[in-house]
């Protein structure tokens, strides 16, 4: 069998944006260790011929765009799908936002599996005119692909209102065991291992900062709160966070050192996870990887990826009074920290995760269309 997979959706590898990057390549590397070839279309600034490389055995199509920001990824995205439909074997469409696009690849009899992401078209941050082209092209993958891949069980539920229910696998987000780290790397933020807390998510209204921030706030807590994210002084609400805050609430900036992230993880008391949309969220699965007691809103999305190993809050003050307790009571938290590491090692670490995705790619390699 010719086992050739293109991946679709992302601006490139190595991973540098966000989870599906990694993802991206978590599965690329797998899959050429097994025997697979993998081309990854990979974005890039300026103009040009589209050009190749070779990284670590994966095929990369560098295609240049002129605009930034999400123009410039709506361009690239076109060209990478008209692209993509000269390419053998099966695609991988991380993320639905330009599903339209994909109509190269229904039309050239691809095999094209779309991963579903979250419920992207209901986040607070879009515009209505944005909503809409979410909400479209939400409904564009789920008539254009073959086959879609839910990473939480009420994704899948959602897209089984959509398409039927044997259309759709439920594969969840991975992530790497965090088992230690380097203590030396929190010096520069003047932190001490188990004396500070941490908030590690884009600071957006669905994320529950300003909730989480306010109820640490509350009160005097001998005990600091490290936010991570970059907050800018011209948007309103990243100004009402900081406003909530207390002089024990620490802001540190957007950090992508993945060994710095890694280690203030990995040695916080509690790890604080605000996001009310969305399916499984990596920041959520790497916090369980790493062993961290886990204060979470309380949904379902959030309680099937943490389980009863989290506490959970519905709004700011429940979330006040968790931090009352667990910045108290060890024995509570290292019951929550052993809950973490099974449940992780049970349901979210790569191996599980690829091998799942492997055998769904490969069960669609032969198929006639």
């Amino acid at each position: 069998m010719n086992r050739q997979l293109t991946i679709l959706g992302i601006r490139g590898v190595p991973a540098a944006h966000g989870g599906f990057e990694t993802f991206a390549e978590q599965l690329s590397l797998y899959l050429v260790a097994n025997g697979w070839k993998v081309t990854v279309y990979c974005q890039e600034e300026g103009s040009g011929q589209i050009t190749e490389s070779n990284w670590c055995g994966v095929r990369r199509v560098h295609i240049p765009v002129r605009r930034d920001g999400a123009l410039g990824t709506i361009l690239f995205d076109w060209q990478a799908a008209r692209h993509a439909k000269r390419q053998p074997g099966v695609c991988l469409t991380l993320g639905y936002n330009t599903a339209i696009f994909n109509l190269w690849q229904r039309l050239s009899g691809q095999a094209n599996l779309f991963n579903m992401d979250g419920l992207e078209w209901q986040r607070d941050k879009w515009s209505v005119p944005e909503r809409t082209w979410l909400w479209l092209n939400e409904r564009f993958a789920c008539w254009l692909g073959q086959h879609l891949i839910a990473d939480h069980p009420r994704i899948k539920d959602h897209l089984a209102t959509r398409v039927p229910m044997q259309k759709i696998s439920m594969i969840p987000y991975g992530a790497h065991a965090i088992t230690t780290a380097n203590a030396g790397l929190l010096a520069p933020f003047g932190l001490v291992a188990g004396e500070y807390s941490v908030i590690i998510a884009r600071p957006e209204p669905e994320n529950s900062i300003l909730e989480m921030v306010q109820a640490f706030s509350a009160k005097v807590r001998d005990h600091t709160l490290v936010v991570l994210g970059k907050f800018e002084s011209d948007n309103a609400f990243h100004q009402q966070v900081l406003a909530a805050a207390s002089n024990e609430v620490r802001f540190v900036g957007a950090i992508y050192e993945a060994d710095v992230v890694g280690a203030l993880r990995f040695f916080c008391r509690c790890y604080l996870h605000g996001h009310r949309v969305g399916g499984t969220n990596p920041s959520l699965v790497e916090a369980l990887g790493a062993g961290n007691a886990v204060i979470a809103h309380k949904n379902a999305f959030n309680r099937w990826v943490a389980d009863d190993g989290a506490a959970y809050f519905e709004n700011s003050a429940e979330c006040a009074r968790l931090f009352d307790i667990l910045l108290e009571d060890d024995a509570v938290l290292a019951q929550m920290r052993a809950a973490s590491r099974l449940r992780f090692n049970e349901n979210f670490t790569w191996p599980q995760v690829l091998a799942e995705y492997e055998i769904l790619l490969e069960s669609w390699l032969s198929v006639k269309r």
